[in-house]
């Protein structure tokens, strides 16, 4: 190996396109859609079975797929736009060297998406539009790949570019957030309108919704943190910044109960944090200082335990949200920013791209539980105790 040079790890591969954006894909609803769609077919030709098994038993969780999407935009610089479907097997700990599937979408690049939960596709932000790309596969897993040429989303196409996409939990909410400062909310699939609002010179930077789907929290390139009530389509919190606050990203943590929190990441001078609020009272209830490079990427796990952050210098680190102690940190995970992080739907995986074309996949270590160290303290305090009793006994 030449000196100097960088070895990469099978858990890390490059594309060929500086990558945007990132996803886990939703195997298992795709593949029990799949199998709906099969009975459905079967019962209309009056069939008793056959045609295969959709879903997909060789795989069980071991395999998972992700997808990838960027490029170099519209320029003649050699570099395509693409989307990509890549296996991650779980017990090799690797991408596969070549992708599953590979889609070019010729002068557009996609900069956003957002994959429906429920398996009906994914929608992809492009510079002037947005388009909903459906699953298609047939028996295996290998096969998987998306419809093309897709289907443009005539609500979305006067929106400018879309910086930020969210499905809420259920997949029946759909949010979006354009260069233009536009704030548009839809019910899915129907595309009606639920809220809309737009701040002129301003950019929709990030949006989350609340796990029990009451909450929508969106952060533009100035002001405040909204927080809307969907029921009403009114803000019911302005989170306001603090002197020398920017901030980036907002993720709810995934608790139902009443004690939810959201998290906002935020740079203050060269040091980026992240600070917790109630949801009740919506007052600032934390704030931890995390790095030194600005934050570029954020997210918070399915199980709600964890959040992942990523930087503009390649590192990635994943804490604890209770109490946001690092738990796995990886210096220089990523040559460039790193642009997209995502948790597996397991928690057992976490997603990273950037824009050296590289996307990786970092396995959570679940670390071991203090409970058979507690168990030995309280054996040893008993046998010290009947020691002693023992003792007693012999000098009476």
């Amino acid at each position: 190996m030449a000196r100097g040079r960088r070895e990469i790890p099978p858990c890390s591969k490059t594309y060929g396109f500086p990558i945007y954006c990132a996803a886990w894909v939703p195997l298992s609803q795709i593949s029990a859609a799949a199998a709906a769609d099969d009975d459905h077919d079967n019962d209309k030709r009056g069939e008793g079975g056959g045609g295969g098994d959709p879903s997909l038993p060789r795989h069980k969780g071991d395999r998972l797929l992700v997808t990838l999407g960027g490029g170099g935009g519209e320029g003649r610089s050699g570099v395509p736009n693409a989307l990509v479907v890549s296996h991650f097997d779980l017990r090799s700990r690797s991408l596969s060297d070549q992708p599953v599937f590979r889609m070019g979408t010729d002068a557009d690049v996609p900069y956003r998406m957002a994959v429906h939960p429920g398996g009906d596709g994914i929608i992809c932000s492009f510079p002037k539009n947005c388009r909903l790309f459906k699953w298609d596969f047939s028996e295996s897993e290998e096969t998987l790949s998306l419809r093309s040429p897709g289907e443009t989303l005539e609500n979305l196409e006067d929106g400018g570019l879309q910086l930020a996409l969210s499905f809420n939990e259920e997949g029946s909410i759909l949010a979006t957030g354009s260069e233009d400062g536009r704030l548009m909310v839809f019910k899915w699939p129907s595309m009606e309108s639920v809220l809309e609002e737009t701040v002129a010179n301003t950019t929709v930077k990030d949006l989350d919704f609340s796990s029990d789907g009451k909450f929508l929290a969106s952060l533009r390139n100035s002001g405040p943190c909204k927080v809307w009530d969907l029921a009403s389509s009114k803000v019911v919190a302005n989170l306001s910044r603090e002197d020398g606050e920017i901030f980036s990203f907002c993720r709810f943590s995934r608790s139902r109960a009443d004690s939810q929190v959201l998290f906002v990441t935020a740079m203050h001078g060269d040091q980026g944090k992240i600070i917790s609020w109630n949801t009740t009272s919506w007052k600032r209830i934390g704030t931890k200082r995390i790095v030194r490079d600005p934050i570029s990427a954020f997210n918070i796990s399915s199980d709600g335990k964890l959040m992942a952050i990523g930087t503009t210098e390649g590192s990635i680190e994943v804490l604890s949200s209770a109490n946001m102690q690092v738990q796995t940190r990886v210096k220089k995970a990523h040559l460039g920013i790193v642009t997209a992080l995502v948790f597996s739907h397991d928690s057992r995986a976490l997603l990273s791209s950037s824009f050296d074309s590289t996307a990786r996949v970092t396995t959570i270590e679940t670390r071991k539980s203090n409970g058979f160290s507690a168990w030995i303290i309280i054996l040893v305090i008993i046998l010290a105790i009947l020691v002693y009793f023992m003792k007693s006994k012999q000098t009476l």
